[in-house]
């Protein structure tokens, strides 16, 4: 795309390559970044902003377009896999807005907590089930998006008891934090390690909205 093309309007589809990236391309709403290039994840107008040096890409979609992820966004997720070096996961809500469309989110063993990285076991921060709060560090195709839990007041802050889910239709029966790394049954009094999320009364509220949902 050129300097030229961008004083006409460009339409673009989902997945097409809209720039080369580099040091000085941001990829923004509506783009991703991959192999070297931007590419479009909707169907709707390129848009080019210059900021100094720097050149923000973005789409626009037709009729307004829905909502994704940007980087530095906070997202309520729920864990679907754990494997030994990163965790998969299922974005609910951006902020306060949930969704209704399916978006993936991966986070990556370095990318659990800011210390001690080397020492993480997934298996001991996330179990499938439990609800996170995350980051948006940045998205890794269509759909998919790399996320962070090192962030104190970031992590676990639903996890749902052994003794509810080994029942079946049971009531969940959430476990509560004891520590920043535990979480106990109020019932059978049984601990699980997790990374535990630090949530402030702000989040807090947004949390009580987004499980409403479940």
């Amino acid at each position: 795309m050129s300097e030229e093309g961008a004083d006409q309007t460009l339409i673009c589809v989902p997945g097409q390559i809209l720039c080369a990236a580099s040091e000085f391309t941001v990829a923004g709403e509506g783009t991703y970044e991959k192999l070297g290039y931007v590419h479009a994840t909707l169907a709707g107008i390129v848009q080019m902003k210059k900021r100094e040096k720097n050149t923000f890409i973005s789409v626009v979609s037709f009729g307004g377009g829905a909502t994704v992820p940007v980087i530095g966004d906070i997202v309520t997720a729920r864990i679907t896999a754990v494997q030994n070096r990163m965790a998969r996961c299922r974005i609910l809500c951006i902020g306060k807005t949930a969704l209704n469309r399916t978006l993936r989110g991966i986070i990556r063993k370095e990318d659990v907590r800011a210390t001690e990285v080397d020492r993480v076991e997934m298996h001991k921060c996330f179990r499938p089930g439990d609800i996170i709060l995350a980051r948006v560090l940045h998205q890794i195709e269509l759909n998919v998006f790399h996320l962070s839990t090192a962030d104190n007041e970031l992590g676990v802050v639903v996890a749902i008891s052994p003794s509810s889910r080994a029942i079946w239709g049971a009531d969940p029966i959430p476990m509560v934090p004891i520590c920043w790394t535990e979480v106990q049954c109020p019932v059978t009094l049984v601990k699980e390690p997790r990374k535990v999320a630090k949530v402030v009364p702000e989040k807090g509220e947004s949390l009580k909205k987004s499980l409403a949902l479940f």
